[in-house]
């Protein structure tokens, strides 16, 4: 492991507790379901969503050589337009068809999921604009 992989991994490990349980057990499984759909609207709206995430997490946290609040910011950009899209989805506003019952379960999670952490984004992207650029577990 590099040391830029291993302040990362630090970085990662002094996160709260309960913060890593829900990025690692939560968040993450949760966004990787819908490579799962993609044969559905709300599958390929999530994956896109998730590509946009990791696409611009990782130089983010590669350059800051950790996580910092500055990664909240493309979620705000990657997952308020999908709840839109979810949402237009489950009111039959967009698709050809009705989602079937596994789309609607995928999309009602993401909604729950991602509403819930764009709640934590959108304090952190507020903090990490007024200023509050620490990357945890980086050396003082």
């Amino acid at each position: 492991m590099s040391g830029r992989q291993a302040r990362i991994w630090h970085s990662w490990r002094s996160l709260p507790g309960w913060v890593q349980a829900w990025v690692g057990l939560l968040l993450v499984p949760a966004n990787a379901l819908p490579f799962f759909f993609l044969d559905t609207w709300s599958g390929r709206a999530g994956a896109l969503a998730a590509l946009v995430v990791v696409a611009t997490n990782l130089p983010i946290m590669w350059v800051a050589a950790g996580m910092t609040r500055a990664m909240s910011l493309p979620h705000l950009l990657a997952w308020i337009p999908l709840q839109i899209a979810l949402l237009l989805r489950l009111l039959g506003m967009a698709g050809a068809e009705p989602p079937s019952r596994a789309e609607a379960a995928l999309a009602v999670l993401l909604l729950a999921v991602n509403g819930v952490s764009l709640v934590f984004d959108a304090l952190d992207s507020w903090r990490w604009l007024k200023g509050e650029r620490e990357v945890p577990g980086a050396a003082a």
